[in-house]
């Protein structure tokens, strides 16, 4: 993948993994575009980098999703990356679970709702780019889950999937390019302040990735999640086990 000169959206961009690419993006000579929910944490980021562009969006709304995209064919066409990245992970119990369905429908439209839709919304304008590319950030529990995020791991094994067959009817098709990145718990405040310190650092992660998109890779692991993705079905349920004791 080339790294500079693109315009490169990033969904869940304010924050995290999507912060972090986004960093790395315009470091290497690229206009990027972030969106998230949160008007002010996206001005807080602007702050620190003023040529960062930014939009509210609630990529959990199928109408923001349209939106999203028209504004992107008005006010800046040349958008030839997208990075679906914007995620949410939930610790619950399934056999006590006492919240409204509209919570978990929430998980489900964030982390794979969006991806999907938005893939598809953008294919034809991504096809009339040079060096188009969409990437789509899973994990590493897609692989092998951890129980206690349920629905967090479903979307992101569904996502996987959904993102090979994207890969491969493109190819057919078009010049797009789909990437898929594979972190492994990664230190950031996704699910809740301080539930992942124990995660890998993030810029440790980022600069690796980064190095590792300027290749022709199609599917990037770190750490742990680059060992799950490679192991044989017997090392996955074994890393199950060992994950849910």
């Amino acid at each position: 993948m080339k790294l500079s000169q693109n315009t490169v959206l990033i969904t869940g961009g304010a924050s995290g993994i999507g912060f972090a690419f986004a960093e790395r993006f315009l470091k290497a000579g690229s206009q990027v575009i972030i969106c998230g929910r949160r008007e002010d944490k996206l001005q807080e980021v602007q702050q620190h980098y003023p040529q960062l562009i930014t939009k509210v969006t609630d990529v959990a709304s199928e109408s923001d999703r349209l939106a999203l995209l028209e504004w992107v064919k008005q006010e800046h066409p040349e958008v030839n990356v997208l990075v679906n990245n914007a995620g949410i992970q939930r610790r619950l119990s399934l056999t006590n679970l006492q919240e409204d369905w509209s919570t978990t429908h929430n998980e489900l439209a964030i982390n794979l709702d969006a991806p999907i839709h938005l893939s598809t919304l953008f294919i034809p304008h991504l096809r009339t780019k040079a060096n188009a590319v969409i990437i789509n950030v899973t994990s590493g529990l897609a692989f092998a889950a951890l129980a206690n995020v349920p629905i967090y791991c479903a979307t992101k094994a569904a996502l996987h999937s959904f993102t090979q067959s994207l890969r491969y009817q493109l190819a057919k098709d078009t010049a797009i390019n789909v990437i898929e990145v594979v972190p492994p718990a990664v230190n950031t405040d996704l699910g809740g302040i301080g539930l992942h310190t124990f995660g890998v650092n993030l810029d440790e992660f980022a600069d690796s990735i980064f190095q590792r998109l300027a290749t022709d890779e199609q599917e990037i692991g770190f750490g742990t999640s680059e060992q799950i993705r490679n192991a044989s079905r017997s090392e996955i349920d074994g890393r199950f086990k060992t994950m849910n004791p």
